[in-house]
């Protein structure tokens, strides 16, 4: 079956292509293991050069490869060329930090000399979704190639000229055939790949579903792997907060790439003494918002990236009403050409319901009383999900308290979840396990090797 590209604006098919066959993918695992075997004994010098070029195409380039990112998956336009800088800046950030994470670890020992080495594992196979179609990938790829892998990109299918684009990036930057490739191939095709034993490792950014069979996959072959799953991230505001800076955070973490973000704010936690002034001017900033074609810099809410997502959302949404929920604004589709949907608010949101138990990935808020901190920590943990949380308070103890308290891998007081190359991202819980970014994430896909010369 061909491999669809799609303009969630206008719903307008912009490009088809043919899955890989046999033949192509044996072709291609084969210039993954050759390459490797030469890639592995490039210096840290040689590759920080590779990722420098990197860094310097994407910004020279950055409006040509933003426009691919918002044709195929809608995403605003600013928001895309912020997404290309933000993987230049990580490109940037490795080439300078890379050789220092991963230098050799003295040990003290009884040995004449200990130490510890980071060495590369390999080819790693990377199954990233559309929502970042840049970042995602880059994420991975830039501590990855920095340690010395190679990488072998399953890209979301509905992005396939981004993930194209991101090959030819590479290449042109300077890095060997095979160093990084994409693979167009359709989801029953990815056991294959993972259980080859050229392929080392694997990663995936995606559903619960996708993790738990790759995950599966993978340790039934005796391969690492890293998850970075769901997310239901809760958003605390505490009487003490900022009211003004905390309120216009909240809309923003809502509708973050329209809501489609595993690190959105998505459940609303708010103390008591300042519920109802919060809701009234959330839900009123939530109506306003401006929906439409996400090229136009006026346009402040984007399409959903395909019509199966928006009718997902649209489901769990009316599911949530339909056992109690209720909608203050929102809860449709916006009808017209491409995968609009209304920025929603639900209240009174009963615990049985989507809204409470699932991620809803779309602009859809769900906002919840609560008397003081303790019951915010309470509500908040209650999901199977611990990727982050945002808690908005200027009371110090209040402050240790969430740090400590809320179950995540991610804790932002008085700012919003955002991925930071300087410092390890992934969650707990049903969100996944193993780290991306910072010195935890380089070192993901690395032999931790041993040494004891006596």
């Amino acid at each position: 079956m061909a491999i669809a590209s799609i303009n969630p604006a206008t719903g307008e098919k912009l490009q088809e292509f043919s899955p890989f066959d046999d033949a192509e993918m044996e072709k291609r695992l084969a210039r993954a293991e050759k390459a490797f075997s030469k890639y592995r004994r490039t210096t840290f010098t040689d590759r920080s050069v590779f990722l420098e070029a990197t860094a310097e195409l994407l910004f020279q380039e950055k409006k040509k490869f933003a426009e691919i990112i918002t044709l195929e998956m809608g995403k605003l336009f600013r928001d895309s060329v912020a997404e290309i800088e933000k993987c230049a800046s990580g490109c940037q950030f490795y080439a300078e930090n890379g050789e220092r994470f991963l230098e050799d670890e003295a040990a003290q020992t009884d040995a004449a000399e200990s130490y510890v080495q980071y060495q590369p594992l390999g080819p790693v196979l990377a199954i990233m979704p559309w929502n970042f179609p840049f970042w995602q990938v880059f994420r991975f790829a830039a501590p990855a190639l920095m340690a010395g892998n190679v990488g072998l990109l399953k890209h979301a299918s509905n992005v396939s000229q981004c993930a194209l684009a991101i090959e030819q990036i590479f290449c042109r930057a300077g890095f060997d055939e095979g160093v990084f490739q994409t693979l167009l191939i359709e989801p029953e095709q990815v056991e294959k790949v993972i259980v080859d034993p050229r392929v080392k490792a694997v990663t995936l950014t995606g559903s619960e579903k996708a993790g738990s069979t790759v995950a599966s996959t993978a340790a039934r072959e005796i391969k690492k792997s890293v998850l970075e799953l769901g997310g239901s991230d809760a958003f605390i505001v505490m009487p003490s907060a900022d009211f003004e800076r905390a309120l216009s955070t909240a809309v923003k973490a809502r509708t973050i790439n329209t809501g489609q973000s595993c690190i959105a704010a998505k459940r609303f936690v708010i103390a008591d003494k300042i519920y109802d002034e919060f809701l009234n001017q959330f839900v009123d900033r939530m109506r306003a918002l401006k929906a439409g074609d996400p090229m136009d810099e006026a346009t402040e809410l984007g399409p959903l990236a395909t019509e199966h997502i928006l009718q997902g959302v649209h489901d769990q949404v009316q599911k949530s009403i339909a056992v109690g929920a209720k909608p203050l604004t929102g809860g449709n589709r916006i009808h017209g050409p491409g995968f609009f949907y209304e920025p929603t608010v639900l209240v009174d949101v009963p615990k049985e319901s989507p809204a409470y138990r699932e991620e809803v990935f779309g602009p859809v808020a769900s906002i919840f009383r609560v008397r003081d901190a303790a019951d915010a920590i309470e509500l908040a943990n209650d999901t199977r999900f611990g990727l982050a949380g945002s808690a908005w308070t200027n009371n110090a103890e209040e402050q240790k308290l969430f740090a400590s308290e809320l179950d995540t891998g991610m804790v932002f007081i008085n700012a919003m979840v955002a991925s930071d190359p300087r410092l390890p991202f992934g969650g707990v819980k049903r969100s996944g396990f193993g780290r991306e970014l910072g010195a935890a994430g380089i070192r993901e896909f690395t032999n931790t090797k041993t040494i004891w010369i006596s």
